[in-house]
């Protein structure tokens, strides 16, 4: 513990001393952290994976350089400077990302929230935000209900304050995995979906210019059903279309920043030979044609930091996580971080 804080005060002094911090931007990213267990016990999850006496050997040890290693990646975004708002999934309480914020990221002013929600293993979505520039006005929880008792990650709202000015919906999201297959696992994914369309909706419905960000690890792709049609994110090629034609009454409410890279071949998550862009950044019409906040055209992309990507082996070039199968590795995470940016187009009095 002593040493990695002291080696993470030379990394984030020298990094302080080069950064240069953007100004009217925002700054927005979501990263799916792997697996952000402690070594305690939950009996009201299944967590018996992430114990000393587990396959895995899960320790305190093994815990700090997780959190140094999420700090390390969290850090080097933004020229340095960190994300001003970050959307996370699979981390078991919030505590962890409060450490992660206070004890790892210490030179930055941020705060980490979250929920416990119903999912069966205990991990949850969290958001980690700049204190310097957002405040928390409010902090949600959607569940989704099925008839078999399934259960999922909720779907976190949280709303804020940017700059003293601009109210952001910020939705995270974890959506039901592909386990035992794509199609058979899809109609989860579709009822947690319609949930959220049912929370965007009536956010519109109280005020059709609400600057929305919805942020997640769908466990689909932008093209898939779950995205396209339930929620109605419509794919976004910035470069070919005429912003101003977007107004209130267009129909198009939703937006998939994410769709050109996907078209283009990229993803952040691999699996079986092949990377799927499973982790997305959707923006509301107001963040595409509005006069405040625009999304800078093709800003989002998969961040890979040199540092966190496998070099040698069968996984070369996908990330560098945690563990392979039981095999500790020492690694960051399975899934790239996914960054995007926004303009603000009127400029703020402090």
């Amino acid at each position: 513990m002593y040493l990695l804080k002291i080696l993470l005060f030379v990394f984030l002094t020298f990094n302080i001393s080069c950064a240069q911090i953007a100004k009217n931007e925002l700054f927005v990213a979501h990263w799916n952290i792997e697996n952000l267990f402690d070594t305690i016990d939950d009996s009201k999850t299944s967590d018996e994976e992430f114990l000393s006496t587990s396959k895995k050997e899960w320790t305190n040890e093994r815990l700090e350089r997780k959190l140094y290693n999420l700090a390390r990646v969290i850090r080097s975004m933004n020229n340095n400077n960190g994300p001003d708002l970050l959307g996370v999934c699979e981390s078991e309480h919030e505590y962890l990302l409060d450490s992660l914020a206070k004890s790892f990221l210490s030179d930055k002013n941020y705060k980490a929230v979250s929920l416990e929600s119903p999912d069966f293993r205990g991990i949850d979505n969290g958001i980690i935000y700049n204190a310097d520039r957002l405040s928390l006005l409010n902090l949600r929880g959607y569940e989704t209900k099925f008839s078999d008792n399934y259960n999922t990650r909720a779907i976190l709202l949280g709303t804020f304050l940017l700059d003293k000015t601009d109210t952001i919906y910020f939705f995270v999201n974890h959506w039901p995995s592909r386990r035992g297959g794509q199609q058979e696992s899809e109609p989860r994914r579709i009822k947690v979906a319609q949930t959220h369309k049912e929370v965007v909706d009536s956010l519109f419905n109280n005020n059709p210019k609400s600057k929305i960000i919805i942020v997640g690890d769908f466990n689909d792709e932008p093209a898939n059903l779950s995205i396209t049609e339930i929620l109605g994110a419509s794919p976004f090629l910035c470069d070919s279309i005429d912003t101003k034609s977007y107004s209130v009454d267009s129909g198009t409410t939703l937006f998939n920043t994410s769709y050109k890279a996907w078209s283009d071949g990229f993803g952040s998550y691999f699996y079986q030979n092949n990377f799927n862009m499973l982790d997305q950044i959707i923006i509301s019409r107001e963040l595409v044609a509005g006069s405040e906040i625009n999304y800078e055209c093709n800003s989002y992309e998969v961040y890979k930091p040199d540092f966190m990507i496998t070099r040698t082996g069968k996984f070369k070039g996908a990330p560098f996580p945690t563990y392979g199968g039981n095999r500790y590795l020492g690694g960051y995470s399975d899934h790239f971080p996914v960054i995007a940016k926004f303009k603000l187009l009127v400029e703020k009095n402090d």
